[in-house]
């Protein structure tokens, strides 16, 4: 018995070693760098050089323009310190005329036109006089500022007598309330023109007369 274990032990080693025989050898794979179509191998590129100081930018916040200065209390200016105040300055504008210059009738005149253009400026020197307009007793102007330009509107007529009142509001700063008014019709033609001098408060008044 022991001896046929030990001729199938036999038999067993024999076919494992012949097993072992027909796996082919394995060989280590062999590889190289293919060297470049030209011969030659690619450079490695290197970062560039950084300098060895940055330049340095004048500003100009070292030379002493921009500077800050913190100055004492004492030294500081209030606001309005060089205001001069004149304590009579409302009375400017009451002029310096001493003659008083009451109402004025400018006269009257007639007219077949269905509206008007009244206009009027500051026909000598201008001192900053203001007029109030009124037309048959309501205002339609509160509060004109007479320049050396003409200003104005233009009224609708109506039929019969239509009263035109210019109150002074102010004599300017020279006095008294001076002004040239005209008066064109719907054609634009002028029709009508006269000047007035007046004190605060004083009126010049204008009828125009509408015909059928």
């Amino acid at each position: 018995m022991m001896r046929i274990t030990l001729i199938a032990f036999l038999l067993f080693c024999a076919h494992t070693l012949s097993a072992q025989s027909d796996i082919p050898a394995t060989k280590p794979l062999d590889i190289k760098a293919e060297p470049d179509k030209e011969g030659t191998s690619k450079p490695v590129l290197s970062p560039p050089a950084l300098p060895k100081k940055l330049p340095e930018y004048d500003l100009g916040l070292n030379t002493g323009r921009g500077e800050v200065r913190m100055l004492p209390d004492r030294d500081l200016k209030q606001a309005g310190h060089d205001l001069v105040l004149k304590p009579n300055l409302g009375e400017s504008e009451k002029g310096k005329s001493d003659r008083h210059f009451g109402d004025m009738y400018l006269g009257d005149f007639k007219t077949s036109s269905k509206f008007v253009g009244i206009v009027c400026r500051d026909h000598e020197f201008v001192d900053g006089d203001r007029v109030r307009i009124f037309v048959n007793g309501e205002v339609v102007e509160h509060n004109i500022l007479l320049t050396g330009a003409y200003k104005g509107l233009n009224l609708e007529l109506d039929k019969g007598f239509n009263r035109l009142d210019f109150e002074a509001l102010n004599q300017g700063s020279t006095g008294p309330n001076t002004a040239q008014v005209d008066v064109y019709d719907d054609t634009g033609k002028l029709i009508y023109s006269n000047k007035w001098l007046l004190s605060t408060g004083s009126k010049a008044s204008l009828i125009i007369v509408k015909d059928e």
